[in-house]
């Protein structure tokens, strides 16, 4: 019998959508499975443009996903390998996946899928950290110059054909970066990036994050590890990176707004449920709070008539600080060498605990 007649061949599912598109991830994959016998399966979900993630459904133990668990039963059974961005994973799902090892989650972790029924069974999960951190800072950076110099109001203004000369007036500039100390509240992937991108600028950079130690590099830079507090009574910034958890949601509240600079502005591309919006509301409207940048919000999206959309001070977008190309690429190749040394019988770089 010769090798080719013996030869096991892979398959490999890949669910995505139109931002996680699945030809990234087998461009990935069969480059680093070269040689390997690898039959494919495509399914390409309408997401973002025709239907929403489901942030919470109290009947499963999972969130941030798309359809329902057993929409994807028929696609899932005879697959040894799972890449999927936003489909929903049960017990009942891998119930109806008997041949399935690996799953890769192509995001920062994976939410989607019951972790517990997949340690149960066997099945290793992958997903891909920081895969989108320099996006998001990059976005953060920007979000901050948009917000403080003007310029969505000011592109709004020629645009609708009104030349307003008042952003020239001393009253309505805004403050260059390296005048600024900017406190970043998370210093994980994306706030040490962001600390990056901003030394340049000249600003002044204080940190609080309970998890984390400056590094000599950090030290060198003149970054600053401070007390929470100590960060919102000293910053003209406040940027918001850390991740959600039952400590850090409502984090920015209403008592800690009031604690900050008068003058100051918050930027937030974490997750909205960690500020509370009808006191920042407050805040702008009463000017303690100068502006605000703002990518995510709670509830999302924010209904039409909300009363913080329509300030004259806050820069808005639609939760897209991670959507860069390159976030797709790397998240791809992230995955495909996880598959590849679990195969190899190594340990993967980026396991789900």
């Amino acid at each position: 019998m010769d090798d080719a007649s013996t030869t096991t061949t892979l398959t490999v599912g890949i669910i995505g959508d139109g931002f996680m598109q699945p030809d990234f991830f087998e461009r990935s994959v069969s480059k680093r499975l070269a040689g390997q016998s690898v039959s494919y399966r495509h399914m390409t979900l309408d997401w973002p443009l025709k239907v929403q993630s489901t942030k919470h459904d109290p009947e499963l133990p999972i969130a941030e996903f798309v359809g329902r668990p057993e929409d994807y039963f028929d696609f899932i059974s005879d697959l040894d390998i799972l890449i999927t961005h936003l489909a929903p994973l049960t017990s009942k799902s891998f119930d109806h996946a008997p041949k399935l090892k690996i799953v890769a989650v192509s995001r920062g972790g994976p939410v989607n899928i019951e972790m517990p029924a997949a340690r149960a069974r066997g099945i290793t999960v992958i997903n891909t950290p920081g895969r989108n951190a320099s996006a998001v800072a990059e976005f953060t950076v920007a979000s901050l110059l948009a917000e403080t110099r003007n310029l969505i109001r000011g592109h709004l203004s020629v645009a609708s054909g009104e030349f307003r000369r008042e952003f020239y007036h001393f009253d309505h500039t805004g403050p260059e970066l390296g005048e600024l100390t900017v406190g970043i509240v998370g210093y994980g992937d994306i706030g040490t990036r962001v600390a990056r991108l901003l030394q340049p600028f000249g600003c002044k950079i204080l940190v609080a994050d309970p998890f984390k130690e400056l590094t000599d590099e950090d030290r060198a830079a003149g970054i600053e590890k401070v007390a929470f507090d100590d960060l919102l009574a000293h910053s003209d910034v406040v940027t918001l990176h850390p991740r959600v958890t039952p400590q850090t949601k409502g984090m920015i509240g209403r008592a800690q707004i009031e604690a900050m600079k008068p003058g100051a502005y918050i930027v937030n591309t974490t997750r909205g449920q960690v500020l509370d919006y009808a006191a920042l509301y407050d805040a702008l409207v009463s000017g303690h709070i100068r502006g605000a940048a703002l990518d995510t919000f709670d509830p999302e999206p924010p209904p039409a008539d909300w009363p913080l959309l329509k300030l004259p001070n806050v820069t808005l977008s639609p939760h897209i600080a991670g959507a860069s190309r390159y976030s797709i690429i790397k998240a791809a190749d992230m995955i495909a060498e996880d598959i590849g040394r679990i195969l190899e019988g190594r340990a993967p770089l980026y396991p789900t605990k």
